[in-house]
């Protein structure tokens, strides 16, 4: 049994092809930045294994090109035991999973499944630093570093995504910091996203405090720039390699 938050079906941005993702709820970071706060907390829906994969499973005609499912979030790996519930029956129908996640969990044995049975994992990046992580997400530092760890270790495909926002880590100092970071990862790609303020209206009707209230999106030239700057630090960082 799981706690869903919401469903997306013809996804594209989420991983290879055509998606089905699966928002689960609980997060444990608190990022300054999160377009999706609704889901820290729990719903009023929550389904089995068997209810989620029946949903999937209609879609399967639309899983070409490396399409399947994408469990994201909240934060997906705090229902690795889920995950690895539905795991087989996607499976006898030949259904992938990818793992939206921030790696933000302790590196237990069910969450080692959770990401040796994904056919790719999309590691969120937060920050470069121990401090800024702390002070923007509320989260460990070292844990997402595990995460992409094991994942290189294992040979499981993963790319890796950064949210830039204005005045925190838009500059190509912070590019550099996280070129050196993810150095030891063997990864397919590395994407920047702007931030934006499109869910702004939901700390509203949360009660919540919005932090970047008075923060304006990030100009789509500069993501450009920053994501052409990295992109070249990358490259001269063997043996990594961009898709």
């Amino acid at each position: 049994m799981a706690n869903i938050h919401s469903f997306e079906s013809m996804a594209a941005l989420d991983g290879e092809g055509l998606r089905y993702d699966v928002f689960l709820t609980g997060c444990p970071l608190r990022c300054w930045y999160c377009h999706n706060p609704d889901a820290w907390f729990p719903s009023s829906t929550e389904m089995t294994a068997e209810q989620v994969f029946q949903k999937a499973r209609r879609f399967k005609p639309y899983f070409k090109n490396g399409g399947g499912v994408t469990f994201s979030g909240g934060e997906p790996l705090l229902n690795a035991d889920f995950i690895n519930e539905i795991a087989p029956a996607l499976q006898s129908e030949g259904i992938g999973y990818c793992l939206d996640t921030s790696g933000s969990v302790p590196l237990t044995e069910p969450v080692k499944k959770a990401i040796a049975g994904a056919d790719m994992v999309i590691l969120d990046i937060k920050f470069p630093d121990p401090e800024r992580y702390r002070k923007y997400t509320g989260g460990v530092f070292d844990r997402f570093l595990e995460v992409g760890r094991f994942c290189t270790q294992t040979g499981k495909r993963l790319w890796l995504r950064t949210v830039v926002v204005p005045g925190i880590n838009d500059t190509e100092a912070d590019m550099d910091q996280y070129a050196a970071l993810v150095r030891d990862f063997r990864f397919e790609r590395y994407e920047l996203l702007g931030f934006h303020t499109m869910g702004f209206f939901k700390y509203e009707k949360l009660g919540l405090v919005n932090p970047l209230e008075k923060t304006a999106p990030l100009d789509r030239d500069r993501l450009d720039a920053l994501e052409r700057y990295l992109d070249s630090k990358l490259a001269k960082n063997a043996p990594q390699e961009k898709a």
